[in-house]
């Protein structure tokens, strides 16, 4: 790992939840990036709770601090040649993970991921925090 990263929203969720781990390598890695997609999620499952108003505020708070990466031209590239050759291999996976995956292949980050779908991608470095 180059000490370049990219969070997956799994990781970004025990983040926030205070997981002592996944803190404890937040604080020791050099640069941490986010995801547009990541964030799309999360602002998703806040719209969906309970406290929606809150959460939200809490999202906003949270990205202000930290380094976005958006896609641009270059990342739906990487995302058509991903899913494709997901797609001769036989192992499709979501399509937001695909542009998370493509954003990580794209800058070249290490991303970050409790989820082991990723590791069906060929380009792409990966680490994985276990809970």
């Amino acid at each position: 790992m180059n000490g370049k990263v990219l969070l997956d929203t799994n990781i970004v969720v025990a983040l926030i939840n205070g997981d002592p781990s996944v803190r404890s390598f937040a604080a020791r890695t050099e640069d941490v990036f986010l995801p547009c997609i990541v964030i799309g999620e999360l602002f998703y499952g806040a719209f969906r709770s309970a406290r929606a108003k809150e959460n939200v505020a809490h999202i906003e708070a949270f990205a202000a601090e930290r380094s976005i990466l958006a896609c641009d031209t270059n990342t739906a590239r990487y995302f058509g040649e991903i899913k494709n050759q997901l797609r001769i291999k036989g192992r499709p996976i979501p399509d937001n993970d695909l542009w998370i995956a493509a954003i990580a292949v794209q800058h070249g980050l290490t991303l970050i991921s409790r989820d082991d779908h990723f590791r069906e991608i060929e380009r792409l470095s990966l680490e994985s925090l276990t809970p």
